[in-house]
């Protein structure tokens, strides 16, 4: 996923977020308003999910074809840090 890519699903999550926040005004079905948050998290796991897959292929691979041990064992411990948080 490019920058452009990423960007054009946020904007259309972002636009969903609005559209939660409209439902929650009008008072809508808490249930129908419930299954919107969970498309809009699937959404989000979506990008973040291509997002680090993109790093993975791109800086992390450099890295270790780089023979950067430094900067691989840096990013190493940053990859884990952050698939730690998402498996909370």
């Amino acid at each position: 996923m490019r920058n452009a890519a990423a960007l054009k699903r946020l904007k259309r999550i972002e636009g969903q977020v609005r559209g939660l926040a409209k439902m929650v005004e009008e008072d809508r079905y808490c249930m129908d308003v419930l299954m919107q948050i969970a498309a809009v998290q699937q959404a989000l796991r979506g990008v973040s999910q291509e997002l680090m897959h993109q790093h993975l292929e791109h800086c992390v691979h450099d890295a270790v074809a780089q023979g950067d041990t430094t900067r691989e064992r840096k990013l190493y411990k940053e990859m884990l840090d952050l698939i730690y948080k998402y498996s909370r």
